[in-house]
């Protein structure tokens, strides 16, 4: 297999696997999110923005791997 061919597969996985994580916490996060408002509509407010500031902060760990794959796959089309 070529060099360029690994890093591009490299870069792929990095992208790939790096989403899966966040992915998966996204939904567990919109799902606790959603319980706890079945459960206590009047604590609207605190709920949504805990939930958009730890949806954030989840999505950098996708961005970091979004980062590597670039820089991985940079080397062959930089």
């Amino acid at each position: 297999m070529e060099t360029e061919a690994i890093r591009m597969l490299a870069a792929g996985l990095a992208m790939g696997l790096g989403a899966i994580g966040p992915g998966i916490g996204i939904g567990i996060l919109g799902y606790g999110a959603m319980q706890a408002l079945g459960r206590n509509p009047e604590a609207r407010g605190p709920i949504m923005t805990n939930m958009i500031f730890a949806i954030a902060l989840t999505e950098a760990i996708a961005i970091y791997a979004l980062i590597v794959a670039i820089l991985i796959a940079g080397k062959i089309l930089g």
